[in-house]
């Protein structure tokens, strides 16, 4: 069985490389000297939670202490990766029996998602079931999620603490996240307070600037895959599309980000691609947030392009250099749009977010804004200074005073002076996609649209 567990880095080939209090800055540290000079010391939970980088929280099995004290090596020794692998399976990790099904939360082409409990910490987890071909195996967007997200320790970016494979299905164990941003607009009849917009578009960024250092682009942003907690927490969520990059210039497929949120050099067929293409769906959403609509609904390639320079004008020479060159954009003989002041189509926007939407909203990839940049702009001065050092892990909810405020439209859960009210548990149709978009359940974890499952093996 493959285990992953959430605190634990994995190396290249899924197994920790963390060396688990052998390196030698740990080794000196009083509670090592301490048990080095006293072999017969009592092992507490907390040593062996320190031990395997497990959760404050987990109960370990009866006897396991016991155990653990007679076969691992001293607390100054190195733990090989068998042991550790070893270890961690005997808690429980990798194995089905650890984990309780509750609600089925919805299902797509490749992967059955189920609201579920964690027997080790009792808190709720989000199962998702990845059926396997025999002939095909894992699909390779499943592979990517994996492999990127065992890397990924960021407050704003969702946990997966735990991989369950068997013969026939592959099973991812998130952390578990009461909505995504669509519904959490659907909930406060898409009027949200403006303060919680700007909590949120700085959590998105955040997490993106996070990825981006990383040299990992997400390629699928859109608010059904942006999960929020009861605190507010919001966390990037569905990593099938997402890539490792090397240099900016490498080759990807065209075929990615949800049609509302593609860029339009994506649009008109470019496959060279960076960071920036994440920037342009940062916008999208965050006018989205504002207004309470999406930005450019498109039905089709040609229709999304339309919508777009309706907007912010048709691009000339001036505006984009080189696009009347390209072949694609002379194919459908746009009409000569004017730019339209896009405070129009969003009045509650203030002079510093119409600011920050405009340069995320620009023709030219590489005169989008970074994550990192937008992160510093003036737009998020009344969130206080201290945000903006805050330790990857560490939520923007540690920071005294920040909190959301109750949205207009009322019906969210998600502040403190809302009262509490069940979510239905319906789904529904996404009538844009065609695809089952879980944005009424009672439980939310990556979108299951064939868009996030494309190909396989």
């Amino acid at each position: 069985n493959g285990i992953v567990h959430e605190n634990v880095k994995m190396g290249s080939d899924g197994e920790s490389d963390q060396a688990s209090g052998t390196s030698s800055d740990e080794v000196q540290s009083p509670v090592r000297v301490r048990m080095r000079n006293n072999h017969h010391r009592r092992i507490s939970n907390e040593d062996i939670n320190k031990r395997l980088s497990l959760p404050a929280d987990i109960r370990l099995p009866e006897g396991y202490l016991e155990k653990f004290a007679m076969n691992s090596p001293p607390f100054d020794k190195p733990m090989s990766r068998r042991l550790r692998r070893a270890s961690l399976s005997e808690i429980g990790f990798g194995k089905l029996e650890t984990y309780i099904k509750l609600d089925k939360l919805g299902e797509g082409t490749y992967a059955t998602v189920f609201k579920g409990r964690s027997k080790l910490t009792d808190n709720l987890v989000a199962l998702k079931e990845i059926r396997l071909e025999h002939e095909e195996g894992a699909p390779c967007t499943a592979i990517r999620e994996v492999s990127l997200l065992k890397d990924l320790k960021h407050a704003n970016i969702v946990t997966l603490h735990d991989i369950i494979h068997t013969d026939k299905c592959l099973t991812l164990v998130f952390e578990y996240l009461e909505k995504d941003l669509k519904q959490y607009m659907d909930d406060c009849g898409s009027i949200m307070s403006i303060h919680n917009v700007k909590i949120f578009l700085f959590q998105l960024l955040r997490g993106l600037a996070y990825c981006h250092r990383r040299k990992v682009l997400h390629r699928d942003l859109k608010p059904q895959n942006l999960l929020i907690n009861e605190k507010g927490e919001l966390k990037l969520a569905d990593f099938g599309l997402a890539r490792a990059k090397s240099v900016p210039t490498k080759t990807y497929s065209n075929e990615v980000v949800t049609l509302w949120y593609r860029p339009p050099d994506v649009l008109l067929g470019s496959t060279e691609y960076s960071t920036p293409i994440d920037m342009w769906g940062v916008g999208c959403i965050f006018y989205e947030m504002i207004t309470g609509r999406p930005l450019f609904p498109g039905s089709t390639v040609e229709d999304e392009l339309h919508l777009i320079f309706r907007i912010l004008g048709t691009p000339t020479e001036a505006t984009w250099p080189g696009i009347t060159t390209s072949e694609q954009f002379k194919t459908y003989n746009f009409p000569r749009y004017h730019a339209e002041p896009i405070v129009n189509h969003a009045p509650r926007i203030d002079s510093d977010g119409l600011d920050l939407l405009l340069k995320l909203l620009q023709f030219e990839a590489k005169n989008r804004v970074s994550a990192e940049e937008a992160l510093r702009h003036p737009y998020f001065r009344t969130l206080g200074e201290h945000v903006q050092s805050l330790p990857d892990t560490a939520s923007i909810f540690s920071i005294k005073g920040i909190q959301l405020h109750k949205d207009p439209g009322k019906r969210s859960s998600l502040h403190p002076e809302s009262s509490k009210s069940p979510i239905t548990n319906r789904g529904r149709k996404d009538q844009h996609l065609g695809h089952l978009c879980l944005t009424r359940t009672t439980g939310l974890v990556p979108c299951l649209s064939p868009l996030c499952f494309p190909f396989s093996l």
